[in-house]
């Protein structure tokens, strides 16, 4: 039996596999965070109530409307965007002229709006969405079983992150938003909207976080709890990529996902605290992130 420092290969590789499917969830979700925070300054503490809300429309809509996941994944993410929408409309846009401290306490206040409201109505267990039937079985590699949606849940991440950052980076929209957050007043005189640019931003990161959420609904439990116990964990990987940096929200994700899986594989007790020591360390020796700008 072939053994990676003192561990069978199979289960070697099974953790590396499981640690880079929670680092594209990682990834994905504070690419979103990164997106809102990074051109609109707004610490979105909704962020995780949002991939439950993507997780849990996508589970009515089968239950209650018969939509199936494929459907779902290009629908769920336009509604919970749509409503991400009418929020920095009505909300957030009160309060941008305030301290960043106030658009944290707002956003925080509406998870704990939206967490409480399914609470009462499905309590806390969570419940199942099946897999698709596309995406059922799995490959065998010869060193280990991979599951055929796992494997999706991998590329579709990758897909999407990458053109998200393509689009930010590299495009004339993504241009247009980042010289709209620097000088808003240059850009209006250009004839840019800029407030419908930043309603939109912060729908699409809002809209990146309920496709997390669907992607997630059939690996993990749907509940209304699923989004506040990962929305800590995926701070601490914004921190470490560096507040508002599209490359180092998706590196650091990936990252992240891969050094939690290794620790669970070689010392279990700590991989529940590994991502937040790094983060500690990091922010000793580069307080700015590792990919962020020097202040």
């Amino acid at each position: 039996m072939t053994m990676i420092f003192g561990v069978p290969l199979a289960v070697f590789m099974g953790q590396l596999m499981l640690g880079l499917i929670n680092g594209a969830f990682y990834a994905l979700l504070s690419l979103g965070l990164a997106v809102i925070f990074g051109l609109l300054k707004i610490i979105n503490f909704a962020h995780g109530a949002q991939y439950m809300l993507g997780a849990f429309a996508a589970m009515l809509a089968l239950e209650y409307l018969g939509i199936n996941y494929w459907a779902a994944l290009l629908l769920v993410p336009l509604v919970v965007g749509v409503l991400g929408v009418v929020i920095e409309r009505l909300v957030l846009r009160r309060i941008a002229h305030l301290d960043h401290l106030y658009g944290l306490l707002l956003t925080y206040g509406l998870a704990l709006i939206f967490e409480g409201t399914l609470i009462n109505i499905f309590g806390v267990s969570g419940s199942s969405y099946p897999t698709p039937e596309a995406l059922q079985g799995g490959l065998n590699l010869g060193f280990m079983f991979l599951p055929t949606y796992r494997a999706w849940v991998l590329v579709a991440a990758l897909v999407v992150s990458g053109g998200t950052w393509f689009i930010i980076e590299r495009t004339r929209l993504g241009a247009y938003l980042r010289a709209g957050t620097e000088n808003p007043a240059l850009m209006q005189a250009f004839g840019v909207n800029v407030p419908q640019l930043i309603t939109l931003t912060y729908g699409f990161g809002v809209a990146l976080a309920a496709f997390a959420g669907v992607l997630a609904a059939p690996l993990y439990p749907v509940s209304p709890t699923m989004g506040s116990s990962l929305l800590i964990v995926v701070f601490a990987v914004v921190v470490i990529g560096g507040m508002g940096s599209i490359l180092g929200a998706i590196i650091t994700g990936l990252a992240m996902g891969l050094i939690e899986g290794l620790t669970k594989v070689y010392y279990p007790e700590a991989a529940n605290t590994v991502i937040f020591l790094v983060m500690i360390l990091v922010l000793l020796l580069r307080p700015s992130g590792l990919f962020g700008k020097e202040a």
